[in-house]
């Protein structure tokens, strides 16, 4: 891991949660896993688990069911699942907006900021197109081999 995906991975701790989780159950597409083992698995609180899945349950990424038996899984195959439908799901940018303006009655300011928000929207597009292109399946495929799993 670069240090670039390290720093991404560490300010944006829900989708690194959201990624590792779904890459292990790819493993096992169609085994129950409770937000405690999750939890436990990824060093973090059930709480935590529960808001994050929750999130991917919404967007049809996975299913849940409540009880003894109850858990967490895959919705629909690792194949049909990408980085950006994840992204997509947590419903937040990693790409900052440009914020609001110091100065609200400068021209230029303002005009800088038009440009800047416009460039940070291609940079939005760009990064979930190239999201779309890689699969949970090949991200877990990807770190078997890497660890001569």
């Amino acid at each position: 891991m670069t240090l670039g995906e390290n720093t991404l991975m560490k300010r944006n701790s829900r989708l690194s949660l959201a990624l590792h989780t779904l890459g292990h159950m790819a493993g096992d597409p169609d085994k129950m896993q409770t937000s405690a083992e999750i939890a436990d698995h990824a060093g973090t609180n059930p709480v935590v688990v529960r808001r994050v899945l929750g999130k991917l349950r919404e967007a049809g990424l996975l299913t849940s069911e409540k009880g003894h038996a109850g858990g967490w899984r895959l919705a629909r195959s690792p194949q049909q699942i990408t980085l950006a439908d994840v992204y997509l799901a947590l419903d937040e940018s990693l790409i900052a907006n440009g914020g609001e303006m110091e100065t609200p009655d400068c021209s230029i300011e303002h005009v800088l900021q038009k440009k800047v928000a416009a460039v940070m929207a291609d940079i939005e597009r760009s990064l979930i197109e190239r999201l779309a292109s890689t699969t949970i399946a090949e991200v877990r495929e990807s770190g078997h081999a890497a660890h001569g799993a």
